[in-house]
């Protein structure tokens, strides 16, 4: 079970509402507010959609992206890009550990800055998630 909603402040509704954050019991939900009935969805349904997502997003491009992170960390030796592409391979082991952990609110709160956005429905599924510097369908960033 979830012990915190790791994307907190940072999921909207699809009419871009912000959605809040609450415990039902220990559970940690979002709230969506359907025309004012507030439903509250769990928050690991949404937050592993949308690390599912990311995950597949990453596959196949792992050095890559540990490459980029050793630059962006100042830690560009081969041992050091060789853990970090270690950790992505191993992006499933790390969930379980995430949703212990949870992503700091500093973390969250540049993803936010960033323009980093997850997008439900009224019932918990993941519409879309927006990324900075992705690339939308028309070709524009």
């Amino acid at each position: 079970m979830a012990v915190q909603a790791l994307f907190s402040g940072l999921v909207v509704d699809e009419f871009g509402n912000p959605v809040e954050t609450t415990y039902v019991g220990e559970e940690p939900c979002y709230v969506v507010n359907d025309q004012g009935f507030r439903r509250h969805i769990p928050s690991e349904q949404v937050d592993r959609q949308v690390l599912n997502l990311l995950r597949e997003q990453m596959k196949g491009s792992e050095d890559l992206i540990a490459e980029q992170a050793a630059k962006m960390l100042g830690q560009e030796d081969i041992f050091s890009r060789a853990i970090l592409a270690n950790q992505l391979k191993n992006f499933d082991q790390q969930l379980e550990q995430l949703f212990q952990t949870g992503i700091p609110e500093a973390g969250r709160a540049y993803m936010g800055m960033m323009g980093f956005r997850v997008v439900i429905n009224v019932h918990g599924e993941v519409v879309r998630v927006d990324q900075p510097g992705q690339i939308d369908e028309e070709g524009d960033e």
